[in-house]
């Protein structure tokens, strides 16, 4: 019992300090955007690589997510009449949790996981040394031009993906007797702009906490290349993670 409050003390304190050195990395990428001190060209592909090639399976994910919501709603309403209400419950439901959430989880998978084991073998080659030595901060030139194409891109990935969802949230609904002039008038009826706008605002918070830890993680590396896999895998589980306890906290203060 003894040695159990202690791993968790210790889990603990590790959490806060981690939380806290994402805080500072945080204020110094910020700082640096700020002053237009960023690396525009590399920021120019990092979109692509974050938001463009990330699309697909953005929406193969939201498509099926949006079908099987749809099924199952139809499946539950069905005893009490309220079909003409799955349109609506899909669309909120999409706008509001399911893309926002979903599109973050297959971005951290996909792109912050790239761009710990990118910045991670840079680490472990020394190659963040040599940007020191040549006067270069790392948080400039690796970590800026990330933070800023995620964040750009990922609420527009997010809109992307609750198109998607309702869509094929529709075509489930028609292949169940489900009229799509009722589906698409009771999604228009029961959506509002804020649930898209939440979901949007959902999207910024989550860009920032999958492009800190990833960079995080690639700076804090050791261990050569075992280090560089364990890196990636604890970006991916740490960014997952937080993205779902920051879902909460948005959600209660958003939807209030």
């Amino acid at each position: 019992m003894k040695e159990a409050l202690v791993g968790f003390g210790r889990l603990a304190r590790d959490s806060v300090a981690y939380v806290g050195h994402l805080l500072v990395l945080l204020m110094r990428t910020v700082s640096y955007i700020g002053r237009a001190q960023v690396n525009y060209a590399d920021s120019m592909r990092q979109l692509a690589l974050s938001g463009v090639n990330s699309l697909p399976i953005v929406l193969i994910t939201a498509a099926a997510s949006g079908m099987v919501l749809a099924y199952h709603s139809i499946r539950t309403v069905a005893a009490v009449g309220g079909e003409a209400y799955v349109g609506g419950l899909v669309a909120v439901s999409a706008a509001r949790e399911l893309c926002p959430v979903l599109t973050a989880v297959v971005v951290a998978a996909r792109y912050g996981s790239a761009v710990t084991a990118e910045v991670a073998t840079m680490a472990v080659t020394e190659q963040v040394d040599a940007l020191r030595a040549l006067g270069v901060n790392p948080v400039r030139y690796l970590v800026a031009p990330r933070f800023l194409a995620l964040t750009l891109m990922l609420p527009i990935v997010t809109l992307y993906a609750d198109v998607t969802a309702v869509v094929g949230g529709m075509l489930v609904a028609g292949s169940m007797g489900i009229k799509r002039v009722e589906y698409v008038s009771s999604a228009a009826s029961f959506l509002k702009f804020h649930d898209v706008w939440g979901g949007v605002v959902k999207g910024f918070f989550f860009a920032w906490i999958i492009a800190l830890v990833a960079c995080s993680q690639g700076l804090l590396v050791k261990g050569g290349a075992a280090g560089v896999g364990r890196s990636t895998t604890a970006s991916v589980v740490i960014s997952i993670t937080l993205v779902y306890v920051a879902n909460f906290v948005l959600a209660v203060v958003i939807f209030r």
